[in-house]
């Protein structure tokens, strides 16, 4: 999911889900706990569009798309290559519409400028990739008047407040042979993201605030970040 790692960070993640649960969901959350909230709306309307999914993991949000909204095609891109396996192996018979890329996600943008009508992200690329270097390549490969939205910690888990600053913490992670090890994830204030989206390039940016439905050890906040590329 996320990006620059040299080892593959995310060879557990879902794994065991996978196991057991190869469904298509039937709902599109963006919120941290995926229990509640708003949906695929926010997006607005992606008839015939071509989006993508940044850090799209076993690219569950991105079948619920492909399945229920009628884009032209989703990319589902993820950087780890057990998870664009997961992918593969979970929703392949739902390409050529949803399409699946193991590339690390700046340099995918880069390398496809306008190619995009709408570009999401829900606790993908944006939480675990440098933000200077995703968000003006983000930029670059929407089309004028292209939109990008994503979901991120308003908060640390715990309840430590985030960063005032662009800068980013180590948390916990797993090697593929089970070694504990770090990885880094941005947890910034909503004042870091409006002044970073607006040095992008983007327009009519707008944060918003979720809190958790039920407090736990482990809830938080979710920011969801809604930006334009200029028309």
């Amino acid at each position: 999911m996320g990006d620059d790692h040299p080892l593959d960070l995310w060879h557990h993640y879902g794994r065991a889900r996978a196991s057991s649960d190869r469904a298509v969901p039937l709902a599109f959350s963006w919120v941290w706990a995926q229990d509640t909230g708003p949906g695929a709306e926010i997006l607005g309307d992606v008839t015939g569009l071509v989006v993508a999914d940044l850090g799209a993991g076993a690219a569950r949000h991105a079948a619920h798309l492909v399945t229920r909204h009628a884009p032209a095609r989703v990319d589902a891109i993820d950087s780890s290559s057990t998870q664009h396996a997961l992918a593969r192996d979970l929703y392949g018979h739902l390409s050529p519409r949803l399409r699946t890329v193991h590339a690390d996600t700046a340099e995918h943008l880069d390398g496809h400028p306008g190619s995009y009508d709408v570009l999401y992200s829900v606790f993908g690329s944006l939480d675990f990739s440098e933000p200077r270097r995703l968000l003006p390549a983000a930029a670059r490969a929407l089309r004028p008047g292209g939109l990008l939205v994503a979901s991120t910690l308003g908060h640390y888990l715990g309840g430590a407040a985030a960063e005032v600053d662009v800068q980013h913490a180590e948390i916990p992670a797993r090697t593929p042979d089970g070694d504990a090890t770090t990885m880094p994830r941005w947890v910034l204030q909503e004042t870091v993201w409006t002044k970073l989206l607006n040095e992008a390039g983007f327009t009519q940016i707008s944060i918003d605030r979720l809190p958790p439905a039920a407090s736990g050890p482990r809830s938080a906040d979710t920011l969801i970040l809604r930006a334009h590329r200029p028309s």
